[in-house]
């Protein structure tokens, strides 16, 4: 009997692809979910997204237990894959939420709780690779300047974003900086990015003097709290009105709020400025290996799409600047 045939009644569907939320995942996988926390370093971003990811799939089974009794065969998991793509799934989405169902097995048959992976054989949707959105450098420049005054307010902003784009950060590594982290007389910053790992990257110029007068008298000074709701907020750099560490969620708004001041469409983000940090690097001469220890990217390749975008940059400005580059051959 396939898994469609179950004859089994099944909660209503609650999802935008007709799945519905289990009251627990089946016992495996949350044990899978605490070894990649306990065992791996990952993020609670992380393990949040691979729960999804696994509640879908569990779903999909009936819900339950999902040993190797139901996913008897690869077949299983492409009819999933084309039951996504029919409701309109991102092909991104697709893709990651075959990667979580296939590292569940490979813990499963690690620690011995299956024989075999049913899944050695599925075959990784395909993402069409898309080139990181970057700011020209005039863009950025309005944007560094949008903060205005001298007010607690406009110093952490304009910390803030010099920040994200200066050392490229991650918002969730920028809003994570404690005081100890910064050494302005060393022009240095200390992140500590996915699964905890420790990175030193430079804190250039315009950033560090940006830091500098946000910590000094007029600026975080003046929103400090004597009661403190958690212990971290005390040694938290980016801060709000209230003492308390400035959320993800804060960062992006002081983004997105700055974004519209000076005119930038769209939902602008804190990662584009990420993107940008490593795009105008590879424009002005910075090596790929550079950039890959700047951002904390784990792979080469990973740093390897930016140069897909300085490689277009190039031919636009070689196709404006070369007196031969827009000559058509005349046929004799």
């Amino acid at each position: 009997m396939s898994v469609r045939d179950d004859p089994t009644p099944h909660p209503p569907p609650a999802g935008s692809d007709g799945t519905t939320v289990p009251v627990s995942l089946s016992a495996d996988a949350e044990e899978f979910l605490v070894w990649l926390s306990a065992e791996r370093g990952r993020a609670p971003a992380t393990i949040a997204a691979y729960r999804r990811d696994l509640t879908a799939w569990e779903m999909y089974l009936g819900g339950g237990d999902t040993g190797t009794a139901v996913l008897r065969e690869p077949s299983v998991i492409d009819d999933w894959v084309a039951q996504m793509r029919s409701v309109g799934l991102a092909p991104s989405t697709v893709a990651r939420r075959v990667v979580a169902v296939r590292s569940l097995y490979r813990f499963r048959v690690a620690e011995g709780l299956i024989t075999t992976d049913p899944t050695l054989d599925v075959e990784q949707p395909r993402v069409r690779a898309g080139l990181p959105k970057a700011l020209d450098e005039r863009t950025v420049t309005a944007l560094m300047d949008a903060p205005q005054g001298d007010g607690p307010a406009a110093r952490r902003d304009r910390a803030l974003l010099e920040i994200l784009y200066g050392t490229g950060a991650r918002v969730s590594e920028v809003i994570g900086i404690s005081v100890g982290d910064i050494d302005l007389a060393g022009g240095t910053l200390r992140l500590f990015g996915k699964g905890s790992k420790e990175r030193i990257v430079p804190l250039g110029g315009a950033a560090a003097r940006a830091v500098a007068v946000w910590l000094d008298d007029g600026g975080r000074p003046m929103w400090l709290s004597d009661d403190w709701s958690r212990r971290d907020d005390a040694e938290a750099v980016f801060i709000n009105q209230r003492g308390g560490r400035l959320s993800r969620q804060g960062a992006w708004g002081i983004v997105k709020r700055h974004a519209r001041s000076v005119g930038i469409g769209g939902e602008l983000s804190p990662h584009v400025l990420r993107h940008s940090c490593a795009t105008h690097m590879l424009d002005h001469g910075a090596d790929v290996r550079s950039v890959q220890e700047l951002l904390g990217h784990a792979s080469i390749g990973t740093t390897q799409v930016y140069t897909k975008v300085s490689a277009a940059h190039l031919r636009a400005a070689y196709d404006l600047a070369h007196p031969r580059a827009r000559l058509v051959q005349r046929r004799e």
